[in-house]
C-alpha cells in the first residue's frame, strides 16, 4: 500500500506515523461511509466482513453510491473507478496486516452494550497488525478503555466516532481513554485532517459531546408529544424554524434509527441513571411495533421513497 506522505504528516508523525492503509471491521451503514471517505481521500482501504456473499452486497451498494454521485455531484466514472481500486473486502483478518490504523465499527442496534463481541474483534486485530498500528473503535455510548482491556498494548487504542450522514458532518469526535498515549492520540487527530475532518478531542465519558446532547432532547420531544402540547410535525418545525436546526428531533430519531436510539438510551441511563436518559415509553412502543424510522419505511413518519410524509404513526400509539 501506497504510504500517503503528501498529505501533510507532520515531520514528528512520518516517522512512526505513516497511514499506509485503513482497516475497517464491520461494513454496515457507518462502515462503509468510511470505507467511502478514506479511498475518496487516496487512501487504500481494506475491509472485513463476515462472508463473501456479504462482500459483495456491499460493492453493489458502495457502487450505487459512487452512481448517485455520478448523478447528482458531477462525480465522473473515472472517478469511481479509481474509488473502486483503493477498496478491497475480505472475510480473513490477515488482509488487516499492513494497515496502520484499523477502525471496528459493527453494527450497534442489537441487544446488550456489544462490549464482548468488540473486544474479541480487537483481539483479532491485534493479533495480526505491527506495533504501531492504532485500533480505534466507532464508539457512541461505550468506552473505549473497556475495549483496549484486551490488548497487549492499550495505550494504542483510540475511539472515533463519526457521524451520520458521514460525507457531509464535518468533526469526527476523538476519543481518549484511560491508557490512551499521546503519540496514539495524536496520529489519529492526524488522520481526521486527512479525512478532512476536524477532529474535536474528547475525555472518555458514555455518548460523548454529540449522543449526550442529543438523547435529551428527542427525550423531551416524546414528552411534549405525550403531554398532548403539540403535534410531531409542530416540535420538529418549532425546532428547524427557531434555531436553525437542518431538521427537528423527531426526523433526527428516524434518520438515526429508534432502534440505535434505543440502545443509546439504555446504555447511558445504565451509566448515569438519570432520568434524562430513560427511554421514552413512545420510543419503546415504536421498536416493539418494529417502527424503526428512515430505514424501515416507518417510525414517527411514514416514508415514501425517503421522503417523511405528514401523517406519523406515532399519534395513535401515543394516544
Amino acid at each position: 500500500m501506497n504510504q500517503l506522505l503528501e498529505f501533510g504528516l507532520g515531520d514528528k508523525l512520518k516517522v512512526k506515523g505513516k497511514f499506509g492503509g485503513v482497516g475497517v471491521v464491520g461494513c454496515g451503514s457507518i462502515g462503509q461511509g468510511i470505507v467511502l471517505l478514506a479511498a475518496r481521500n487516496g487512501m487504500e482501504v481494506v475491509f472485513i466482513d463476515v462472508s463473501s456473499a456479504r462482500i459483495k452486497e456491499i460493492f453493489i451498494s458502495i457502487e450505487s453510491q459512487l452512481d448517485y454521485e455520478i448523478s447528482h455531484w458531477g462525480m465522473t466514472s473515472s472517478d469511481k473507478r479509481l474509488v473502486l481500486s483503493r477498496i478491497k473486502g475480505s472475510t480473513d483478518y490477515k488482509e488487516l496486516g499492513r494497515c496502520d490504523i484499523v477502525i471496528e465499527a459493527i453494527g450497534s442496534r442489537k441487544q446488550g452494550t456489544l462490549v464482548e463481541p468488540r473486544k474479541d474483534i480487537f483481539h483479532k486485530i491485534e493479533s495480526v497488525v505491527n506495533t504501531e498500528t492504532i485500533i480505534s473503535s466507532n464508539i457512541s455510548t461505550l468506552m473505549i478503555s473497556d475495549l483496549a482491556e484486551i490488548l497487549k498494548k492499550p495505550g494504542r487504542a483510540v475511539g472515533m466516532h463519526f457521524i451520520e450522514p458521514i460525507d457531509k458532518t464535518t468533526i469526527v469526535e476523538v476519543v481518549k481513554g484511560v491508557k490512551s498515549t499521546k503519540e496514539a492520540h495524536e496520529k489519529v487527530m492526524r488522520f481526521c485532517q486527512l479525512l478532512r475532518k476536524k477532529g474535536v478531542c474528547i475525555n472518555e465519558s458514555p455518548g460523548n459531546i454529540s449522543t449526550r446532547m442529543l438523547i435529551p432532547i428527542i427525550n423531551e420531544a416524546c414528552e411534549i408529544l405525550m403531554e398532548g402540547i403539540a403535534t410531531i410535525d409542530d416540535i420538529d418545525l418549532t425546532m428547524r424554524e427557531t434555531f436553525g436546526h437542518n431538521i427537528g428531533p423527531f426526523e433526527m430519531a428516524d434518520k438515526i434509527g429508534l432502534d440505535k436510539i434505543l440502545k443509546y438510551m439504555e446504555n447511558l441511563y445504565a451509566e448515569y441513571g438519570e432520568s434524562k436518559y430513560k427511554a421514552s415509553p413512545v420510543i419503546k412502543r415504536l421498536v416493539r411495533a418494529n417502527h424503526f424510522g428512515k430505514y424501515s419505511g416507518n417510525g414517527f413518519y411514514n416514508y415514501d421513497n425517503d421522503k417523511p410524509l405528514s401523517n406519523s404513526l406515532a399519534g395513535a400509539i401515543v394516544r
